[in-house]
């Protein structure tokens, strides 16, 4: 398996293989490395030496394979979100499991024709790495995994974009630029752009300008409306509410994210209390493994009894809304000056 990294080494350096699996959530710079393979294949032309695949016309896969490209040398197949890696279970798809079979075998049968005259691309959602399709194409060709990347490799890629737009931008300018817009690509990507064009060439990236330019996401609201809380900053804690409410979040989703987040300060209070890895309690993603510290931060200002109080009001809120007994901004708004006093 190949890394992104090293993908991208591959790709710009113009190397291009015959046979790709690229899957997972960062989609923002898997679609970019899908650019650059079709970009480094030259010019396309769709039903000819350009073939798109999908879950409603995958089975036709092996005779596009076949089919010769004509008039072009090669030709290349982008088979998007097929089907054919995810994992089957107990409701076992006959038909689709029996064409992977059939594809598998063709591939080792075949690779050297192959080779000859198709790049074949496949993008996925997700994929089992035990099927052997799955083994085939790592045998074969390349697969790669987009996970999101993790903080400091996001921070080596904004320090790589702003030195190329002449921008200066300090490391600890970076890491707090991370916690607020998080290291979802797609959204670092935007979010930089801003910025930079904000500093101009030969400027420089301020924590305020960050503050003032970038959106920030949900979870890193909800830390700032949860430190407000635990400093008992209750003017405060309202008007970081009033503002989500202002920019249209929907108050069902900050109720749940409220919910969501006290439960993961609960459940690192256990962690702690009990000698667990705090990781493994706040159920964090390897990207997210830097937000420890901010979470065990915020557990330190309330108890367990006062988690557990928090938890139960939210909950009986949910209750009481469902009921039509209160009004959910309403209610909401009462727990927050509740547990300011």
């Amino acid at each position: 398996m190949l890394s992104i990294e090293n993908l991208e080494k591959e790709l710009k350096q113009e190397k291009l293989n015959n046979l790709y699996l690229l899957y997972g959530e960062e989609l923002f710079l898997l679609e970019n490395s899908v650019k650059k393979i079709k970009k480094l294949f030259g010019e396309l032309v769709k039903g000819i030496n350009y073939i798109l695949i999908d879950d409603t016309n995958v089975k036709e896969l092996i005779s596009d394979i076949e089919t010769p490209a004509f008039g072009y040398e090669k030709k290349i197949i982008i088979a998007r979100n097929t089907g054919l890696f995810k994992s089957e279970g107990k409701r076992k798809n006959k038909e689709l499991s029996d064409f992977k079979d059939k594809l598998n075998d063709y591939l080792n049968e075949n690779i050297d024709i192959i080779n000859e005259s198709v790049i074949l691309v496949f993008i996925e959602e997700e994929a089992d790495s035990r099927l052997k399709l799955f083994k085939t194409l790592d045998k074969l060709g390349v697969v790669c995994k987009f996970d999101f990347l993790k903080p400091v490799q996001v921070e080596k890629r904004i320090k790589s974009i702003c030195n190329a737009y002449n921008v200066k931008i300090d490391n600890s300018v970076i890491k707090y630029f991370i916690e607020i817009c998080g290291t979802n690509m797609q959204d670092v990507i935007n979010e930089i752009r801003k910025l930079i064009e904000y500093a101009g060439s030969g400027g420089s990236i301020k924590k305020e300008d960050v503050d003032s330019l970038t959106i920030k996401k949900l979870e890193a609201v909800i830390f700032d409306l949860t430190d407000n809380l635990g400093q008992k900053e209750t003017k405060k804690a309202l008007e970081v509410l009033k503002s989500l409410i202002y920019n249209k979040e929907p108050i069902q989703r900050i109720l749940v994210m409220l919910y969501n987040h006290f439960k993961k300060l609960y459940f690192l209070k256990i962690a702690i209390k009990s000698n667990k890895d705090a990781v493994i309690a706040l159920n964090l993603k390897p990207n997210q493994v830097f937000l420890v510290n901010k979470y065990k931060k915020q557990g330190s200002y309330f108890s367990e009894k006062e988690l557990k109080e928090v938890l139960q009001a939210i909950r009986d809120l949910d209750i009481n809304y469902k009921n039509g007994l209160i009004d959910l901004e309403v209610g909401l708004e009462a727990i927050l000056c509740n547990y300011c006093s």
